[in-house]
């Protein structure tokens, strides 16, 4: 375990072939290219590392059993699909799936996700639109820390934004 500061930090691997992978690279350079002007909030790196840490948070205090690179690695790509969602309409949770299976799928090694974590990464990838009720335990997480990420309430930008008011942040929260 390497050390950051006065604590020990986990370094992950796995998580970390995603984040150098050149399709991840390409794809989220596009999403900022395309975002340059968006006044709403941006899917960039800080975004996915919010959705991250709080999803990871959640794991700790809902004694999830999930292994943390696959929630780090969830995070990383589950806006992936945002450059498709702009340039051809296709929904970014449709086009997240298939670019995070081709990324995943291109892992080679001790950094390669097994089928089935891929599976379930992808599962809630997907399903990250839509209410966690119905949700696998990773895409309920997922589907919160996304919304609990968005500083709403500090936004300049709210009164022109199409979140309904019930999925805004109004408040400091987590």
């Amino acid at each position: 375990m390497e050390r950051c500061g006065q604590a020990a930090c986990a370094v992950m691997p796995r998580a970390d072939a995603i984040w150098r992978h050149p399709v991840f690279q390409e794809h989220l350079a596009r999403i900022q290219e395309l975002e340059l002007t968006r006044a709403f909030c941006r899917h960039d790196l800080a975004h996915l590392m919010d959705v991250a840490r709080i999803m990871w948070i959640g794991v700790l205090e809902e004694g999830a059993d999930l292994p943390r690179d696959v929630v780090y690695a969830t995070a990383l790509l589950h806006d992936i699909g945002r450059a498709a969602q702009y340039q051809t309409g296709e929904p970014h949770d449709v086009a997240g799936v298939r670019i995070a299976r081709e990324i995943m799928g291109t892992v080679d090694g001790d950094r390669a996700f097994s089928p089935a974590e891929q599976d379930l990464i992808a599962d809630a990838i997907g399903a990250h639109r839509v209410s966690d009720a119905a949700a696998s335990p990773l895409g309920s997480l997922l589907y919160r820390a996304d919304k609990l990420s968005r500083p709403c309430f500090a936004c300049p930008a709210r009164p022109e934004c199409n979140w309904p008011t019930e999925q805004q942040n109004l408040a400091v929260r987590i």
